[in-house]
């Protein structure tokens, strides 16, 4: 992507840079006394790769106007929890991107600058928004340095917001990512300076601007995040249970089994509620990003008249949730308690009643509809049940639920126990490697049915 080229410099001063000198006496004059020099604002000594730079103005800084996105398109990249990628290529496709191109842990596009607002609006399975700002190859740190130095970053926010810096590599030859990380937070640093007197602070745990370095064995992308916090924080989860299910996880699953609100869905083990919500808000077409902000609405080119109208299209195309459509249950009063909260959070009692929620064991419930739908459900296993042999003991009647009372139903069940089919006595028509977070799971699916599917071969012709 071009980069606007740098801010035009003031006049260099006929004065040296120097601090002020002590008079040196005249012939005519006896010598004067020393004057002490007047208070300088402290100034950071230029790097061995800079010339000296202009003094700073009196009040402090420079004014600073936004410049303007170039009208040909930018390239974005939207990281995904893996397993996800052709799914989020799909919806951002569907979005409007263009030269969509799947990758490990993300998806490639490109489209107008505007594009990134619609995606953090509307992306239910992408975890970020990154704009690329700047690409080259690169041997050494300094390099790095370089390329971070050239883009006017006093031209796309201003010195009040706080920074975080954060360098991630495959096959890199530099050996410290640390000491890669120090010097692109000096480049930022040193590019406002030599604009204004100001400059950025560094936040690492909530910084209003998100720089994101990516190193190749031989190529350097600098990426500023349009979203800000990650997009599966959606702003209704205000508390949850003991391992939740990351909201874009569970919005990727239900894209990855076709579910658009059609047909029934039910998770029997629901806890805080994660999937029923997404569900929720995919059945009325609400926005996954309305209720929170996002960091470009921060840039200087943020354009407020565009963003303002897509929120308020996406609040007018939302419709009432269908009853009989999303059914939950959980053994834990509290979990029933905070799934209903979430209800409550994206579209107020109405949404939450439509909802049927029960609390009974699982292996004890009929079938919410005869007429069979999508079971979707994140059982226990390693990290929410320390005890083993408990799950281990407990498959058998899971498997004899399933079978004699989901017959007609898909299950499907995201877990990291790779030996779940074989305890519920199933063989799963598909396995989808899914990361929840950084715990590496599998996405199994059932075809369920009633007594066996094997054909008495005596009674075939």
């Amino acid at each position: 992507m071009a980069i606007p080229p740098n801010a035009p410099k003031a006049p260099k001063s006929s004065k040296p840079l120097s601090l002020p000198q002590r008079p040196r006496p005249q012939p005519s004059e006896p010598p004067k006394p020393a004057q002490r020099p007047q208070p300088q604002p402290p100034q950071r000594p230029p790097s061995p790769q800079q010339a000296p730079r202009p003094a700073a103005p009196r009040n402090g800084t420079l004014s600073v106007r936004a410049k303007p996105v170039s009208d040909r398109a930018q390239r974005f990249f939207a990281p995904c929890p893996r397993g996800l990628e052709q799914v989020l290529a799909d919806e951002l496709a569907a979005l409007g991107a263009t030269q969509v191109s799947p990758t490990d842990g993300g998806v490639g596009f490109s489209g107008p600058f505007t594009l990134g607002y619609r995606v953090c609006l509307w992306s239910r399975i992408a975890s970020r928004v990154l704009w690329q700002l700047a690409e080259s190859e690169y041997r050494h740190e300094e390099e790095v340095y370089r390329l971070a130095r050239n883009i006017d970053w006093p031209h796309l926010f201003s010195a009040r917001e706080t920074i975080r810096v954060q360098v991630d590599a495959i096959r890199s030859p530099l050996t410290s990512l640390e000491f890669v990380t120090l010097r692109v937070k000096d480049a930022i640093v040193d590019r406002f300076r030599a604009a204004m007197a100001s400059r950025p602070s560094v936040n690492t745990s909530t910084p209003d601007m998100r720089i994101h370095v990516f190193l190749t064995a031989y190529k350097a992308t600098v990426y500023l995040d349009l979203a800000g916090e990650a997009l599966f924080k959606r702003g209704y989860r205000r508390e949850g249970l003991l391992a939740p299910l990351r909201e874009n996880l569970a919005a990727g699953m239900l894209a990855l089994k076709g579910w658009t609100g059609q047909m029934p869905l039910f998770d029997p083990m629901c806890g805080s509620g994660t999937i029923l919500t997404e569900a929720a808000m995919i059945a009325m077409h609400v926005a996954p990003g309305a209720q929170r902000a996002f960091a470009f609405e921060k840039l200087r080119n943020y354009d407020e008249a565009t963003f303002r109208q897509m929120r308020e299209e996406a609040a007018q195309g939302v419709t009432p949730l269908a009853a009989n459509l999303l059914f939950g249950n959980d053994r834990s009063e509290d979990a029933i308690a905070t799934t209903r909260r979430h209800l409550q959070n994206i579209g107020g009692e109405a949404t939450a009643a439509a909802v049927t929620l029960t609390r009974e064991a699982m292996e004890t419930l009929p079938a919410p509809v005869p007429t069979g739908g999508l079971l979707l459900t994140n059982p226990p296993y390693g990290e929410r049940l320390n005890e083993l042999a408990e799950l281990k003991a407990w498959y058998p009647a899971v498997g004899a639920w399933l079978k004699r009372t989901m017959a007609g139903w898909r299950a499907c069940f995201i877990t990291a126990d790779r030996e779940l089919p074989s305890g519920i006595g199933f063989k799963p028509s598909k396995r989808t490697p899914l990361f929840n977070g950084a715990l590496d799971c599998r996405l199994f699916e059932f075809e369920l049915y009633a007594g066996t599917r094997r054909t008495d071969r005596s009674a075939s012709p």
